[in-house]
């Protein structure tokens, strides 16, 4: 290549590099910086809802589980695991085996802590498990969420021999038993004989018991629970019946079969009348009074 040749390239070089310099000066831009890496952020565990839970229901450890949350936007009503917030980088292999390990034995942890709570307010699906929306057994308000809709809560005084012996649980069923005497009056010759009986009757059947004195649920192993009073579930007709029979006499309750309760559950017959415990008999001119089973 002739020397003429190689000058011409080379100003025709330059001259492009310097018409690239003055388009760039006179468009105002500048050469693009690389972009910064995106700093990772530190995250927590934060405890969460596995499946969408409704008012009432019972927490169970497949409701709940642990979902990464970023440290600078966790809210101080949030339940976390308790660990410090690391990033997602740092945390090794072992770590995390060590905490999927540390969640499937259990403990005394915070998952562990809101297990058998009962629902006050919806949680969806992923949603954060917050303190406010449930209730844990023996908080305010507890007997209220695990009431049935349309259901009243009512006690009951109860002795050892009027509860089976103390074998009654939180979460049984039983049956109302009412145990009155009645007077028999009887008319008939030189005059009238009162004779007293005792009769027994099932006043209300299948009841859920919900709890003894204010125990509503039983230590882990228990098999009885001593106590002087029993919350059963009953609508708010039977209320009225089960609160006419504690004043007409003494109560007992009767255990069911675990495969009995389902069904029906109420009075068990139509309550008798004011008046209706004795009957007259007119026979060839004379009234016979005798008292009935009602």
């Amino acid at each position: 290549m002739s020397p003429a040749r190689v000058l011409i390239i080379v100003i025709a070089a330059v001259a492009a590099i310097g018409c690239a310099l003055l388009l760039r000066g006179a468009l105002g831009g500048k050469a693009d910086a690389p972009a910064p890496a995106t700093a990772e952020r530190a995250t927590t565990r934060v405890l969460v809802a596995k499946r969408d839970l409704g008012i009432g229901d019972r927490l169970q450890p497949s409701d709940l589980g642990w979902q990464e949350w970023p440290a600078d936007a966790l809210n101080p009503n949030l339940i976390t695991d308790g660990a410090a917030p690391v990033k997602e980088s740092e945390r090794s292999s072992a770590a995390k085996v060590a905490t999927a390990a540390g969640d499937m034995i259990g403990g005394a942890g915070p998952m562990q802590t809101y297990q058998g709570s009962i629902v006050r307010e919806p949680i969806l699906n992923g949603e954060p498990i917050l303190a406010r929306k449930l209730v844990r057994d023996g908080e305010g308000g507890f007997l209220s969420v695990v009431l049935a809709p349309g259901k009243r809560a009512i006690a009951l005084p109860v002795t050892v021999d009027a509860a089976a012996g103390g074998f009654i649980l939180p979460g049984d069923h039983v049956d109302v038993l009412r145990s009155r005497e009645v007077d028999q009056v009887q008319a008939g010759g030189g005059g009238q004989s009162t004779k007293d009986e005792f009769i027994a009757e099932t006043v209300l059947t299948n009841l859920r018991v919900l709890a003894i004195d204010q125990a509503t649920e039983v230590q882990k192993g228990a098999k009885s629970l001593i106590g002087a009073t029993a919350t059963l579930e009953v609508g708010p007709s039977d209320a009225e019946v089960l609160t006419r029979a504690k004043a007409q006499g003494s109560l007992v309750l009767a255990l069911r079969s675990i495969t009995d309760s389902g069904g029906f559950s109420g009075a068990a017959r139509a309550e008798p009348r004011q008046q209706g415990d004795i009957v007259r008999i007119h026979r060839a001119g004379a009234t016979e009074v005798v008292g009935v089973r009602p």
